[in-house]
């Protein structure tokens, strides 16, 4: 393939393959497929959340898991959460991926129990930490990790499994969750249900495979692969849309996956 050489040609690029991925069937094998089971707010943002937290390794293990848990909570994940007693976590003690352990499955039910007992959506748990003058999303990922742990016998061990740019992760899978949440448009993908964070103020999600055809379309310069870099990424992006720049994600992740770059 002949890369493109100037603005103008990468950006026409992109916006092309945005169109070829971003559409109904990229849903089928990606974990995005789990919340889209769903239709009720609730359900779409625990399985969303939770499926996202999940999306490391194949995507096919990763919505097998993520369906395991919605068995596990008897096809209704939000009815689970705010009326389930502790004695019902026990069907979960058989449940783990990777290094996602028992421990950490049991206290995400311990937090969305908490959390939706005294809250009508997950949105608060990042929009109170964000201004519509924050340039982006940032201090919503910083607010929500100290809040999601701030349970009094939240696990140490619990808090790998959630991101923060405190210690300069990429937050990978939390900024793919606000892509799904935030991002609007008409092509049925991404829901789009969350009004108070701006999608031009999301960050892109960087995986190996958006890093990687990142790179070889020079719009990386950095090179490390942490915080900084999905910044700078996120920053080139916007000059080809700054109102939506994170539906690149489409473009980079749909080249890299399949191989194309």
């Amino acid at each position: 393939m002949i890369l493109p050489s100037n603005f103008i040609e990468l950006k026409d690029f992109l916006n092309e393959k945005v169109a070829a991925y971003n559409e109904p069937s990229f849903i089928e094998n990606d974990p995005i497929t789990i919340p889209h089971q769903f239709s009720k707010l609730q359900d779409i943002e625990i399985m969303g959340f939770w499926s996202s937290m999940l999306a490391w390794g194949q995507r096919k293990t990763i919505i097998n898991k993520s369906n395991e848990l919605i068995q596990l909570m008897d096809g209704a994940p939000y009815d689970f959460i705010t009326n389930h007693e502790e004695k019902d976590r026990e069907r979960f003690l058989g449940f783990k991926h990777r290094t996602f352990q028992v421990i950490d499955t049991l206290y995400f039910l311990e937090f969305f129990q908490h959390f939706y007992n005294n809250n009508n959506s997950l949105e608060t748990a990042f929009s109170q930490f964000i201004s519509p003058k924050d340039e982006h999303v940032g201090n919503a990922l910083k607010g929500f990790h100290e809040l999601f742990f701030a349970l009094p016998n939240a696990p140490k061990r619990t808090r790998k499994h959630v991101a923060t740019p405190i210690r300069k992760s990429t937050c990978k899978r939390l900024n793919m969750f606000l892509r799904w949440m935030v991002r609007q448009d008409d092509k049925g993908v991404d829901f789009g249900i969350w009004k108070t964070i701006s999608p031009s103020q999301l960050l892109m999600p960087l995986d190996v495979h958006v890093d990687k055809v990142a790179r070889k379309l020079n719009l990386l310069d950095r090179k490390q692969t942490d915080w900084r870099t999905v910044l700078e990424l996120t920053e080139k992006l916007r000059k080809f849309d700054k109102k939506d720049p994170v539906k690149y994600d489409f473009a980079l992740f749909g080249l890299g996956v399949l191989g194309v770059l």
